[in-house]
This record gives C-alpha cells, structure tokens and sequence, in this order.
C-alpha cells in the first residue's frame, strides 16, 4: 500500500515563489516516484484547474500513474473523459522538489490562488492541497458551519467510511 501524506503546516514563500515542502510530505514524494534514487529530485504534478479552483493540488507521481490508468479506462472522447483530461493534463505542471526540499510556484499559479508571504499545506491522502491560509481559514469556517448543521456535535466522521470487502 501507498504511503499517505497526513497533517497541515503553513510555511513562508519567498519573492521568487519558493517554498519549503513539509518534511514528512517530502518522505513519502520519495517513494512514491520510481524514478527517484538519493541525490535525484522527486518529481511531483501541481493541478492548478479550472479558473475558479482557489488552491492548487499537488500528486505523488504514485498517485498520477493510478489516475492515468483510471483515464485511460474511461470511454474515449466521452463528455466526462474529455473534463478529466481537460484537468489533469491540460490544468496541470510537472514540476520537481529541489535540493533544500523546496517547490518554486510558478508566477501564475501563485497569482491564481492569491498566494503573497505564506502557503498553507493540507494532506488529502495521496495528494495535498496549497492554500493561501487566509481563503483556506475563510472556506473551513464555512464548511464548519455547514456541517454544524447538518450532523450532531458528537457525530464522528469515520462512520460515513464504507465497510472492507471481508478478507480471504
């Protein structure tokens, strides 16, 4: 099984778009690139998407190679694999974690989500999500509140997880 990317951090972007990686996040970019050996840079694909997506998600290149296959598995030129293709290879960079442990954020991508001196990371299992903490805060105050209204205050969320198929 595929190692997972777990927690959030906020790290500071310089003036030229760099910002550290997460060390643990670093660990698993790593082993999820089969072309990755010490002393290579981890290759990683930074989805910035459709024009009102205001985070950019980043994917192990594990978890791209799953997605290829799954597109690859869709009805071609159908409606629904042309929006996927459309994101995934049209709205998308690869990109690479330098020496120190840092991505550089292209120009444009940072200027998409409005990210100035501060990046916020969420895992999300096999990829992670960018942030500009603020626009971050501002949509989890509102999912927050939604989900107060909709689910009791002692509710656990694990209980929406689907069951194992039974072993053996």
């Amino acid at each position: 099984m595929a190692r997972r990317f777990r927690g959030s951090d906020t790290f500071k972007v310089d003036a030229k778009g760099r910002v550290s990686i997460p060390a643990p996040f670093r660990r698993v970019i790593e082993v999820s690139d089969p072309d990755w050996t010490e002393g290579l840079r981890p290759n990683i694909v930074i989805v910035y998407g459709p024009e009102s997506q205001d985070w950019l998600e980043v994917f192990s290149m594990a978890a791209i190679h799953e997605m290829d296959q799954q597109i690859a598995l869709m009805q071609r030129g159908s409606p629904d694999r042309l929006r996927v293709e459309e994101m995934m290879y049209g709205q998308s960079i690869e990109a690479q974690i330098d020496d120190d442990g840092r991505l550089t954020i292209p120009q444009k991508l940072r200027e998409k989500i409005g990210l100035k001196g501060e990046a916020f990371f969420i895992s999300a299992g096999d990829y992670f999500r960018i942030w500009n903490p603020e626009t971050y805060a501002a949509k989890a105050a509102r999912r927050s509140a939604r989900l107060a209204d909709q689910y009791p205050e002692d509710f656990d969320p694990r209980s929406l997880l689907p069951p194992l198929p039974p072993k053996g």
